[in-house]
Parts: C-alpha cells; sequence; structure tokens
C-alpha cells in the first residue's frame, strides 16, 4: 500500500489546528478514542526497532553546572549562550513562533526568537528535541538537516492560557506537553527520506525534585533530563496496524504516568492517565 507522507503529516497538523482552546478532559476523551495517524516506512520502521532499545539520554553539561537528577526551580529564565541563541534563530526561521497549519504565518503574540531560551535538552542517539520557551510559553525544538520538512515551532502559554504563568503551578510537577516531534533526515546516496517519531513529555517541576520517569506504558521507562526547573524526555515511537490495514500507520501513544521524586527516592507527585495531545493548547 502506497503511503503518502506528506498529505497524513499535513492532516494531523489539522487535527492540531483547533482554534478554540483545548478543554483537557474533553481532549483526553477523544485522545483515547482516536490515535493520530502518522506514516510509517519500512526501513523506518527497521531504524525505531533498532533505536527503541536506547532509553538513556547522553548529558550535556549545562552552562549552570546542573547535572542530571537535579533541579533548580522556576525563578527566571536562563541566559542563552551564543550557541543556544543560534539554536532558537534555526528553529524559528521565521523569526519566533508560527501557526500550527502555515509554517510561513509567524503570530507576532506569541513573541519573537529573542524572547526564548534553551531551558533543557534530551539527547539520545537518534538526535535531541529541547524545551524551548520565554516567560509567556514554550515551543520544542528537533534539530534536523531537512530544514524544509521540520517541525514547526507551534506556541502553547504556560498554564495552557494567556498571557502564560510560567511560575504559577502548584506542587511539585506540572506536565505541559506529552505530544509527538519528528525528526526528519534523509540516507544514501540517493537521498530517501525517513523520519523517526518520537513521544515526547516536558514541563516544570518544583526545586525539591531530583528526578522524573516516565512510565510509557507499553514496557518502556524513561529517566527525564531536568534543568532550570524544567524537564524533558524522549522516546522512539513504535506503529501500531489499525483493524483492517494492512501496514502499521499509527503512532501508539497511550496516556503515561510521570513521576516526581526527591532527595531521598520518595515521591513527591505523581501524574496518571496522562493523554497525548498537540500543542498549541489556548494558543489558537
Amino acid at each position: 500500500m502506497t503511503i503518502d507522507e506528506r498529505r497524513i503529516a499535513e492532516e494531523l497538523r489539522t487535527m492540531a489546528g483547533e482554534a478554540a482552546p483545548v478543554d483537557p478532559l474533553l481532549y483526553a476523551t477523544r485522545t483515547l478514542a482516536r490515535r493520530r495517524r502518522r506514516a510509517w516506512s519500512v526501513a523506518g520502521f527497521a531504524g525505531l526497532a533498532a533505536a527503541a532499545a536506547v532509553v538513556t539520554a547522553v548529558i550535556v553539561p549545562l552552562p549552570d553546572g546542573l547535572g542530571p537528577g537535579t533541579a533548580a526551580g522556576v525563578a527566571t529564565l536562563p541566559a542563552n549562550t551564543p550557541e543556544q541563541a543560534r539554536f532558537v534563530r534555526e528553529c524559528m526561521p521565521k523569526g519566533g513562533p508560527v501557526h500550527n497549519m502555515d509554517g510561513n504565518r509567524r503570530i507576532a503574540a506569541h513573541g519573537r526568537a529573542d524572547d526564548f531560551r534553551v531551558l533543557v535538552e534530551y539527547r539520545d542517539e537518534g538526535g535531541s528535541t529541547a524545551l524551548v520557551g520565554s516567560d509567556a510559553g514554550f515551543v520544542l525544538c528537533t534539530p534536523t538537516e531537512q530544514r524544509d520538512m521540520a517541525e514547526r515551532p507551534v506556541f502553547t502559554y504556560w498554564g495552557f492560557e494567556p498571557p502564560g504563568d510560567l511560575a504559577g503551578f502548584s506542587g511539585d510537577l506540572q506536565v505541559d506537553a506529552y505530544t509527538s516531534h519528528t525528526h526528519s533526515y534523509t540516507v544514501g546516496a540517493q537521498r530517501i527520506q525517513r523520519d523517526d517519531v518520537y513521544r515526547v513529555v516536558a514541563g516544570r517541576v518544583s526545586d525539591a525534585v531530583r528526578r522524573v520517569e516516565v512510565d510509557w506504558a507499553d514496557g518502556r521507562r524513561t529517566a527525564a533530563r531536568i534543568a532550570n526547573g524544567f524537564f524533558i524526555v524522549r522516546v522512539i515511537g513504535r506503529p501500531v496496524r489499525e483493524p483492517g490495514e494492512e501496514e502499521a500507520t499509527v503512532l501508539d501513544s497511550p496516556p503515561v504516568t510521570v513521576t516526581a521524586y526527591g532527595d531521598g527516592g520518595e515521591v513527591l507527585r505523581q501524574e496518571k492517565d496522562v493523554a497525548f495531545g498537540p500543542l498549541g493548547s489556548g494558543s489558537g
């Protein structure tokens, strides 16, 4: 069966393009009833199977000296290094966040690229995904050499409503995103297009949190990268076959459990049944 990957990707963005703010309870119900469809090549599926075994982050030290498993709390945004500032500009080639249905349409109300900081980045053998935020909200950035196929920097307000509330979460853990992000690249002399789809969870933690783990509900459990009071983690996606389909073309995205631990390994907060959904909540 021939799969039109670009058409399916656009259909996904259409699903994410609802203009009205998302009702979390309604969206959780809809998510359980309908999983987002993604395109997977046979060769890409083989790559996913190999990458699925890689669940440990390769940690790159941050300028503030924070190591893995530490948290500084959300107070003020960190300053970007020159390299990080360039990373943000490359993530936002239009100068800021864009409309989720039109990558050429910058939304000025969501800020300029200069307003955003690299908050925390998760790296593995397949590349990286970073949580990049301003005082008002955030985007996700997954670097790729295929710039025309890069994920759009779609903005989400902290707290899911304007004007955004960076520090206004209660408790020790706030999950701000459970979504997917795609790393597009080419292989071989013929530069055949490949798309690796990752499940990504990101959010904020208090300065009491020393470790965050995600149970992906598929047998995998992964520790997040924590820095500056923020966390992010990703795993390679696994395709499943829908009834009546010959090929596995649907991203398996069951609800996940996110757990924050303290100094002595005690559970500070746990969020269960976190539903998969698009970025852009409250940013219509």
